[in-house]
């Protein structure tokens, strides 16, 4: 309070330039950021707010992560309680659970209007559309793609592969064992607590004639003979005589694949920051394999940012400043050299050096083929696929029977979370 007399004194007696910091003193505000932490997304996230704060004087944004697994709780319990973020970052598949428990507010239409939207993002971002507004904006968006370690496949005399067949045969020729028989190098990670069940899903469902679901993801369509087929195939990765990886390999896959210890692995964009900080590590990536027949399937998905409902006056339009910076061509750039993570406009993915990038360009090609799950509880979902998995390797239940109790038991979710 001294201070504050102190400066009106002063202004008072005819210095500008105290009058311009007392405006601008006056004008401060603090907004904070919530993500959860992966650590090159945390390292974008830092650029980017340092560009905002020196293009918005008077504006400072605070960025808190938490571990993936306490991130939802934090969120849920901090908002309504008056406190926690001013825009978050939440799944795309958790919307509405966010509308739902009136945590997050819809973008404002006089700045983000739809029609500029639908025009100018990609189209899988309608989902966050409900009639003529939008709840959320993503600064990224994500495909998978198959990662491979250069100096195994060179040692192994193979090429990476263009279809599952030759998938398989490069696999089993990077493949190692012990005296034993125990495996000591994988030809290639597996694991449906990573990425694998997007790629069952979405990938291998439809790559064998099948649709995972229908009625807009509300019904389980993958208990079939194409969907058995795709588990199958899954299956023969980690079973029988021939098989080239095994579950829990490692503990997680994209450890193996770090350690280089397994020759492919499917992940997402997310993934090329921390690889390109692994020492020691040659690596390259293509495009999912197709089928014998060249039909190709892909998963897309991406996290969006929100403005929660604590964000209220001059913190609310210091939120929007945000998420219009957050969301602009030059955030998406930013993030796609930083993370990896494929930019969200077809004005910056679709340029010819992005496009045609040795490292992005897999994944921006899958994304022409790509399909985004709507989820009802994404955890929840993984995990039913987890068990199938265990079911089999486990307990030695057979494809089919296992695939009907995932199916059922998935169902359930999907009734219970739409009625």
């Amino acid at each position: 309070m001294a201070l504050t007399r102190h400066l009106k004194a002063l202004a008072l007696a005819g210095t500008t330039s105290t009058m311009a910091l007392i405006g601008s003193a006056a004008s401060a505000v603090e907004i904070e950021y919530w993500q959860y932490f992966f650590d090159a997304r945390v390292t974008a996230m830092e650029t980017l707010i340092e560009n905002f704060e020196a293009a918005n004087d008077g504006i400072t944004v605070k960025m808190t992560h938490f571990p993936y697994a306490d991130y939802r709780t934090k969120v849920a319990a901090s908002i309504p309680a008056g406190e926690g973020p001013d825009v978050v970052q939440l799944f795309y598949g958790w919307l509405n659970d966010y509308v739902a428990a009136d945590l997050i507010q819809p973008l404002p239409a006089d700045t983000f209007p739809a029609s500029m939207i639908d025009e100018e993002f990609f189209p899988m971002v309608q989902a966050m559309k409900e009639g003529d507004q939008y709840w959320a904006l993503p600064t990224a968006v994500r495909s998978l793609a198959l990662f491979y370690n250069e100096r195994l496949l060179d040692e192994a005399g193979v090429e990476p592969p263009e279809t599952m067949d030759e998938l398989i045969a490069a696999a089993q020729a990077m493949t190692k064992r012990d005296g034993a028989g125990n495996l000591t190098q994988v030809g290639m990670t597996a694991g449906m607590t990573a990425q694998d069940h997007h790629w069952w899903r979405e990938g291998l469902i439809r790559q064998f004639g099948g649709e995972p679901y229908v009625d807009d993801y509300r019904t389980v369509n993958y208990n079939s003979e194409a969907g058995l087929e795709a588990l199958n195939f899954y299956a023969s990765l980690f079973t029988g005589d021939d098989a080239v990886t095994a579950i829990g390999f490692m503990d997680e896959p994209q450890a193996a694949f770090k350690a280089g210890r397994a020759g492919f692995h499917i992940d997402g964009s997310f993934r090329i920051g921390s690889l390109n900080k692994t020492r020691g590590l040659k690596w390259g990536v293509t495009e999912l394999p197709a089928t014998a027949d060249g039909e190709r399937s892909n998963y897309s998905s991406y996290w969006v940012n929100a403005i929660t409902t604590k964000a209220e006056g001059e913190k609310y339009d210091a939120a929007v400043k945000f998420m219009q910076y957050i969301t602009s061509d030059e955030a998406m750039q930013i993030w796609l050299d930083t993370v990896g993570e494929l930019p969200a406009k077809p004005s910056v993915g679709m340029t010819e050096e992005n496009a045609n990038d040795d490292t992005f360009g897999p994944f921006i090609r899958g994304l022409e083929y790509a399909n985004t799950t709507k989820f009802a509880n994404e955890s929840g979902q993984r995990q039913l696929m987890v068990e199938m998995v265990e079911r089999m390797t486990l307990e030695g239940m057979s494809a089919e029977e296992s695939l009907a109790i995932a199916a059922e038991a998935e169902q359930a979710i999907l009734d219970g979370y739409y009625k």
